[in-house]
C-alpha cells in the first residue's frame, strides 16, 4: 500500500471532528465543562487509564464512575478527595484483570495530587518546568528553547502514581494510553482533543501507538514488518508522520485509524 501526503492529511481531515467523539473514550473530555478544568482532567485521565480492549465494555465502566461521583459528591474530583465514597472494595475485577482495590488506588492517588497542586495538570507543569514555578530565577520557558533537555512528560506522569497498577509503567513500552491522554490534554485548535495545557508544546508528543495504528503504518511500508508496540516503534512512526503533519505529528493519529476504518 502507499498512500502520499496528502491523502493522509485528508483522512485526519475526515475524522479530526466533532462526532470521532461519539463511539470514542475521547467523550469522557466532555463530561465536565472546560472551565472546570482539575475535573475535566480527572475524568479524562481515568478514561484514558481504562480505555484498553472493547469499548462496548469499557465506555460503560467509565461512565459508571462518572456517574457515581456526580451523584454522590457533584464532580469528579469532589468525589476523589472525600475518598471515593460508595465505590467498593476488593479484589473482585472491576474491568479485565484490574480490581476494585486497584480502582481505589488510582483514587487515592489522583486525590493526593489535588491536595498537593490543585489539579493534575498543575502538578506535571510544576515537574516537568520548575522555572515556571514562583520564586524560580530561571527564565526559560516551555517554548524558549533555553531548557537543556524536553522533560520527558509521558514518563513524568507516569512516576506520579507510583503504586497504581492502572498506570503504565513500562520504560520501553509504547504506553499507548498515556500518549493518548496527553494527546487530548496538548493539542490545541481541535475539534476532539481539548489542548488545556498550552506549556507543553504539541511537537514532542508521541502517537498514540495501539495495534490498529501499528498495523497501518506497517501497511504503509512505515513501519518494518516485524515492528511490535514499543516505545521504539512509537518514536519511529512518530517521526515518519512528523513529514507529513510538521509540528503536530499525533494527528497522524486520527488518519491512520481513519485508514483502517476506511478499509473496512
Amino acid at each position: 500500500m502507499s498512500l502520499n501526503s496528502s491523502q493522509l492529511i485528508s483522512l485526519a481531515d475526515k475524522y479530526e471532528i466533532p462526532s470521532f467523539c461519539d463511539a470514542d473514550p475521547s467523550q469522557f473530555l466532555r463530561w465536565y465543562p472546560v472551565s472546570q478544568t482539575a475535573d475535566v482532567e480527572c475524568c479524562s485521565f481515568i478514561a484514558a487509564m481504562l480505555a484498553f480492549g472493547n469499548r462496548k465494555q469499557f465506555i460503560p465502566k467509565i461512565q459508571s464512575i462518572m456517574e457515581m461521583a456526580d451523584k454522590t459528591s457533584g464532580s469528579i474530583t469532589k468525589w476523589l478527595l472525600a475518598g471515593s465514597p460508595n465505590f467498593p472494595c476488593g479484589e473482585k475485577k472491576f474491568y479485565r484483570f484490574y480490581s476494585y482495590d486497584d480502582m481505589r488506588c488510582l483514587f487515592s492517588e489522583l486525590a493526593e495530587i489535588l491536595k498537593e497542586a490543585g489539579s493534575l495538570g498543575e502538578s506535571l507543569k510544576g515537574k516537568a518546568f520548575p522555572c515556571l514555578q514562583p520564586g524560580a530565577q530561571s527564565s526559560a520557558t516551555p517554548s524558549s528553547g533555553d531548557t537543556p533537555q524536553r522533560p520527558n512528560l509521558a514518563q513524568i506522569l507516569s512516576d506520579s502514581f507510583p503504586k497504581s497498577a492502572i498506570v503504565p509503567k513500562g520504560k520501553t513500552s509504547a504506553n499507548k494510553r498515556i500518549h493518548m491522554f496527553l494527546r487530548w490534554m496538548v493539542r490545541q485548535n481541535s475539534p476532539v482533543d481539548l489542548g488545556l495545557w498550552n506549556w507543553y508544546p504539541k511537537s514532542e508528543l508521541l502517537i498514540p501507538l495501539d495495534i490498529h495504528v501499528m498495523q497501518e503504518g506497517i501497511k504503509l511500508g512505515l513501519l518494518p514488518e516485524n515492528a511490535t508496540a514499543t516505545k521504539k516503534t512509537a518514536i519511529m512512526l512518530t517521526q515518519q508522520m512528523n513529514k507529513v503533519f510538521p509540528g503536530d505529528p499525533a494527528r497522524a493519529d486520527f488518519a491512520l485509524f481513519g485508514l483502517g476504518v476506511d478499509e473496512n
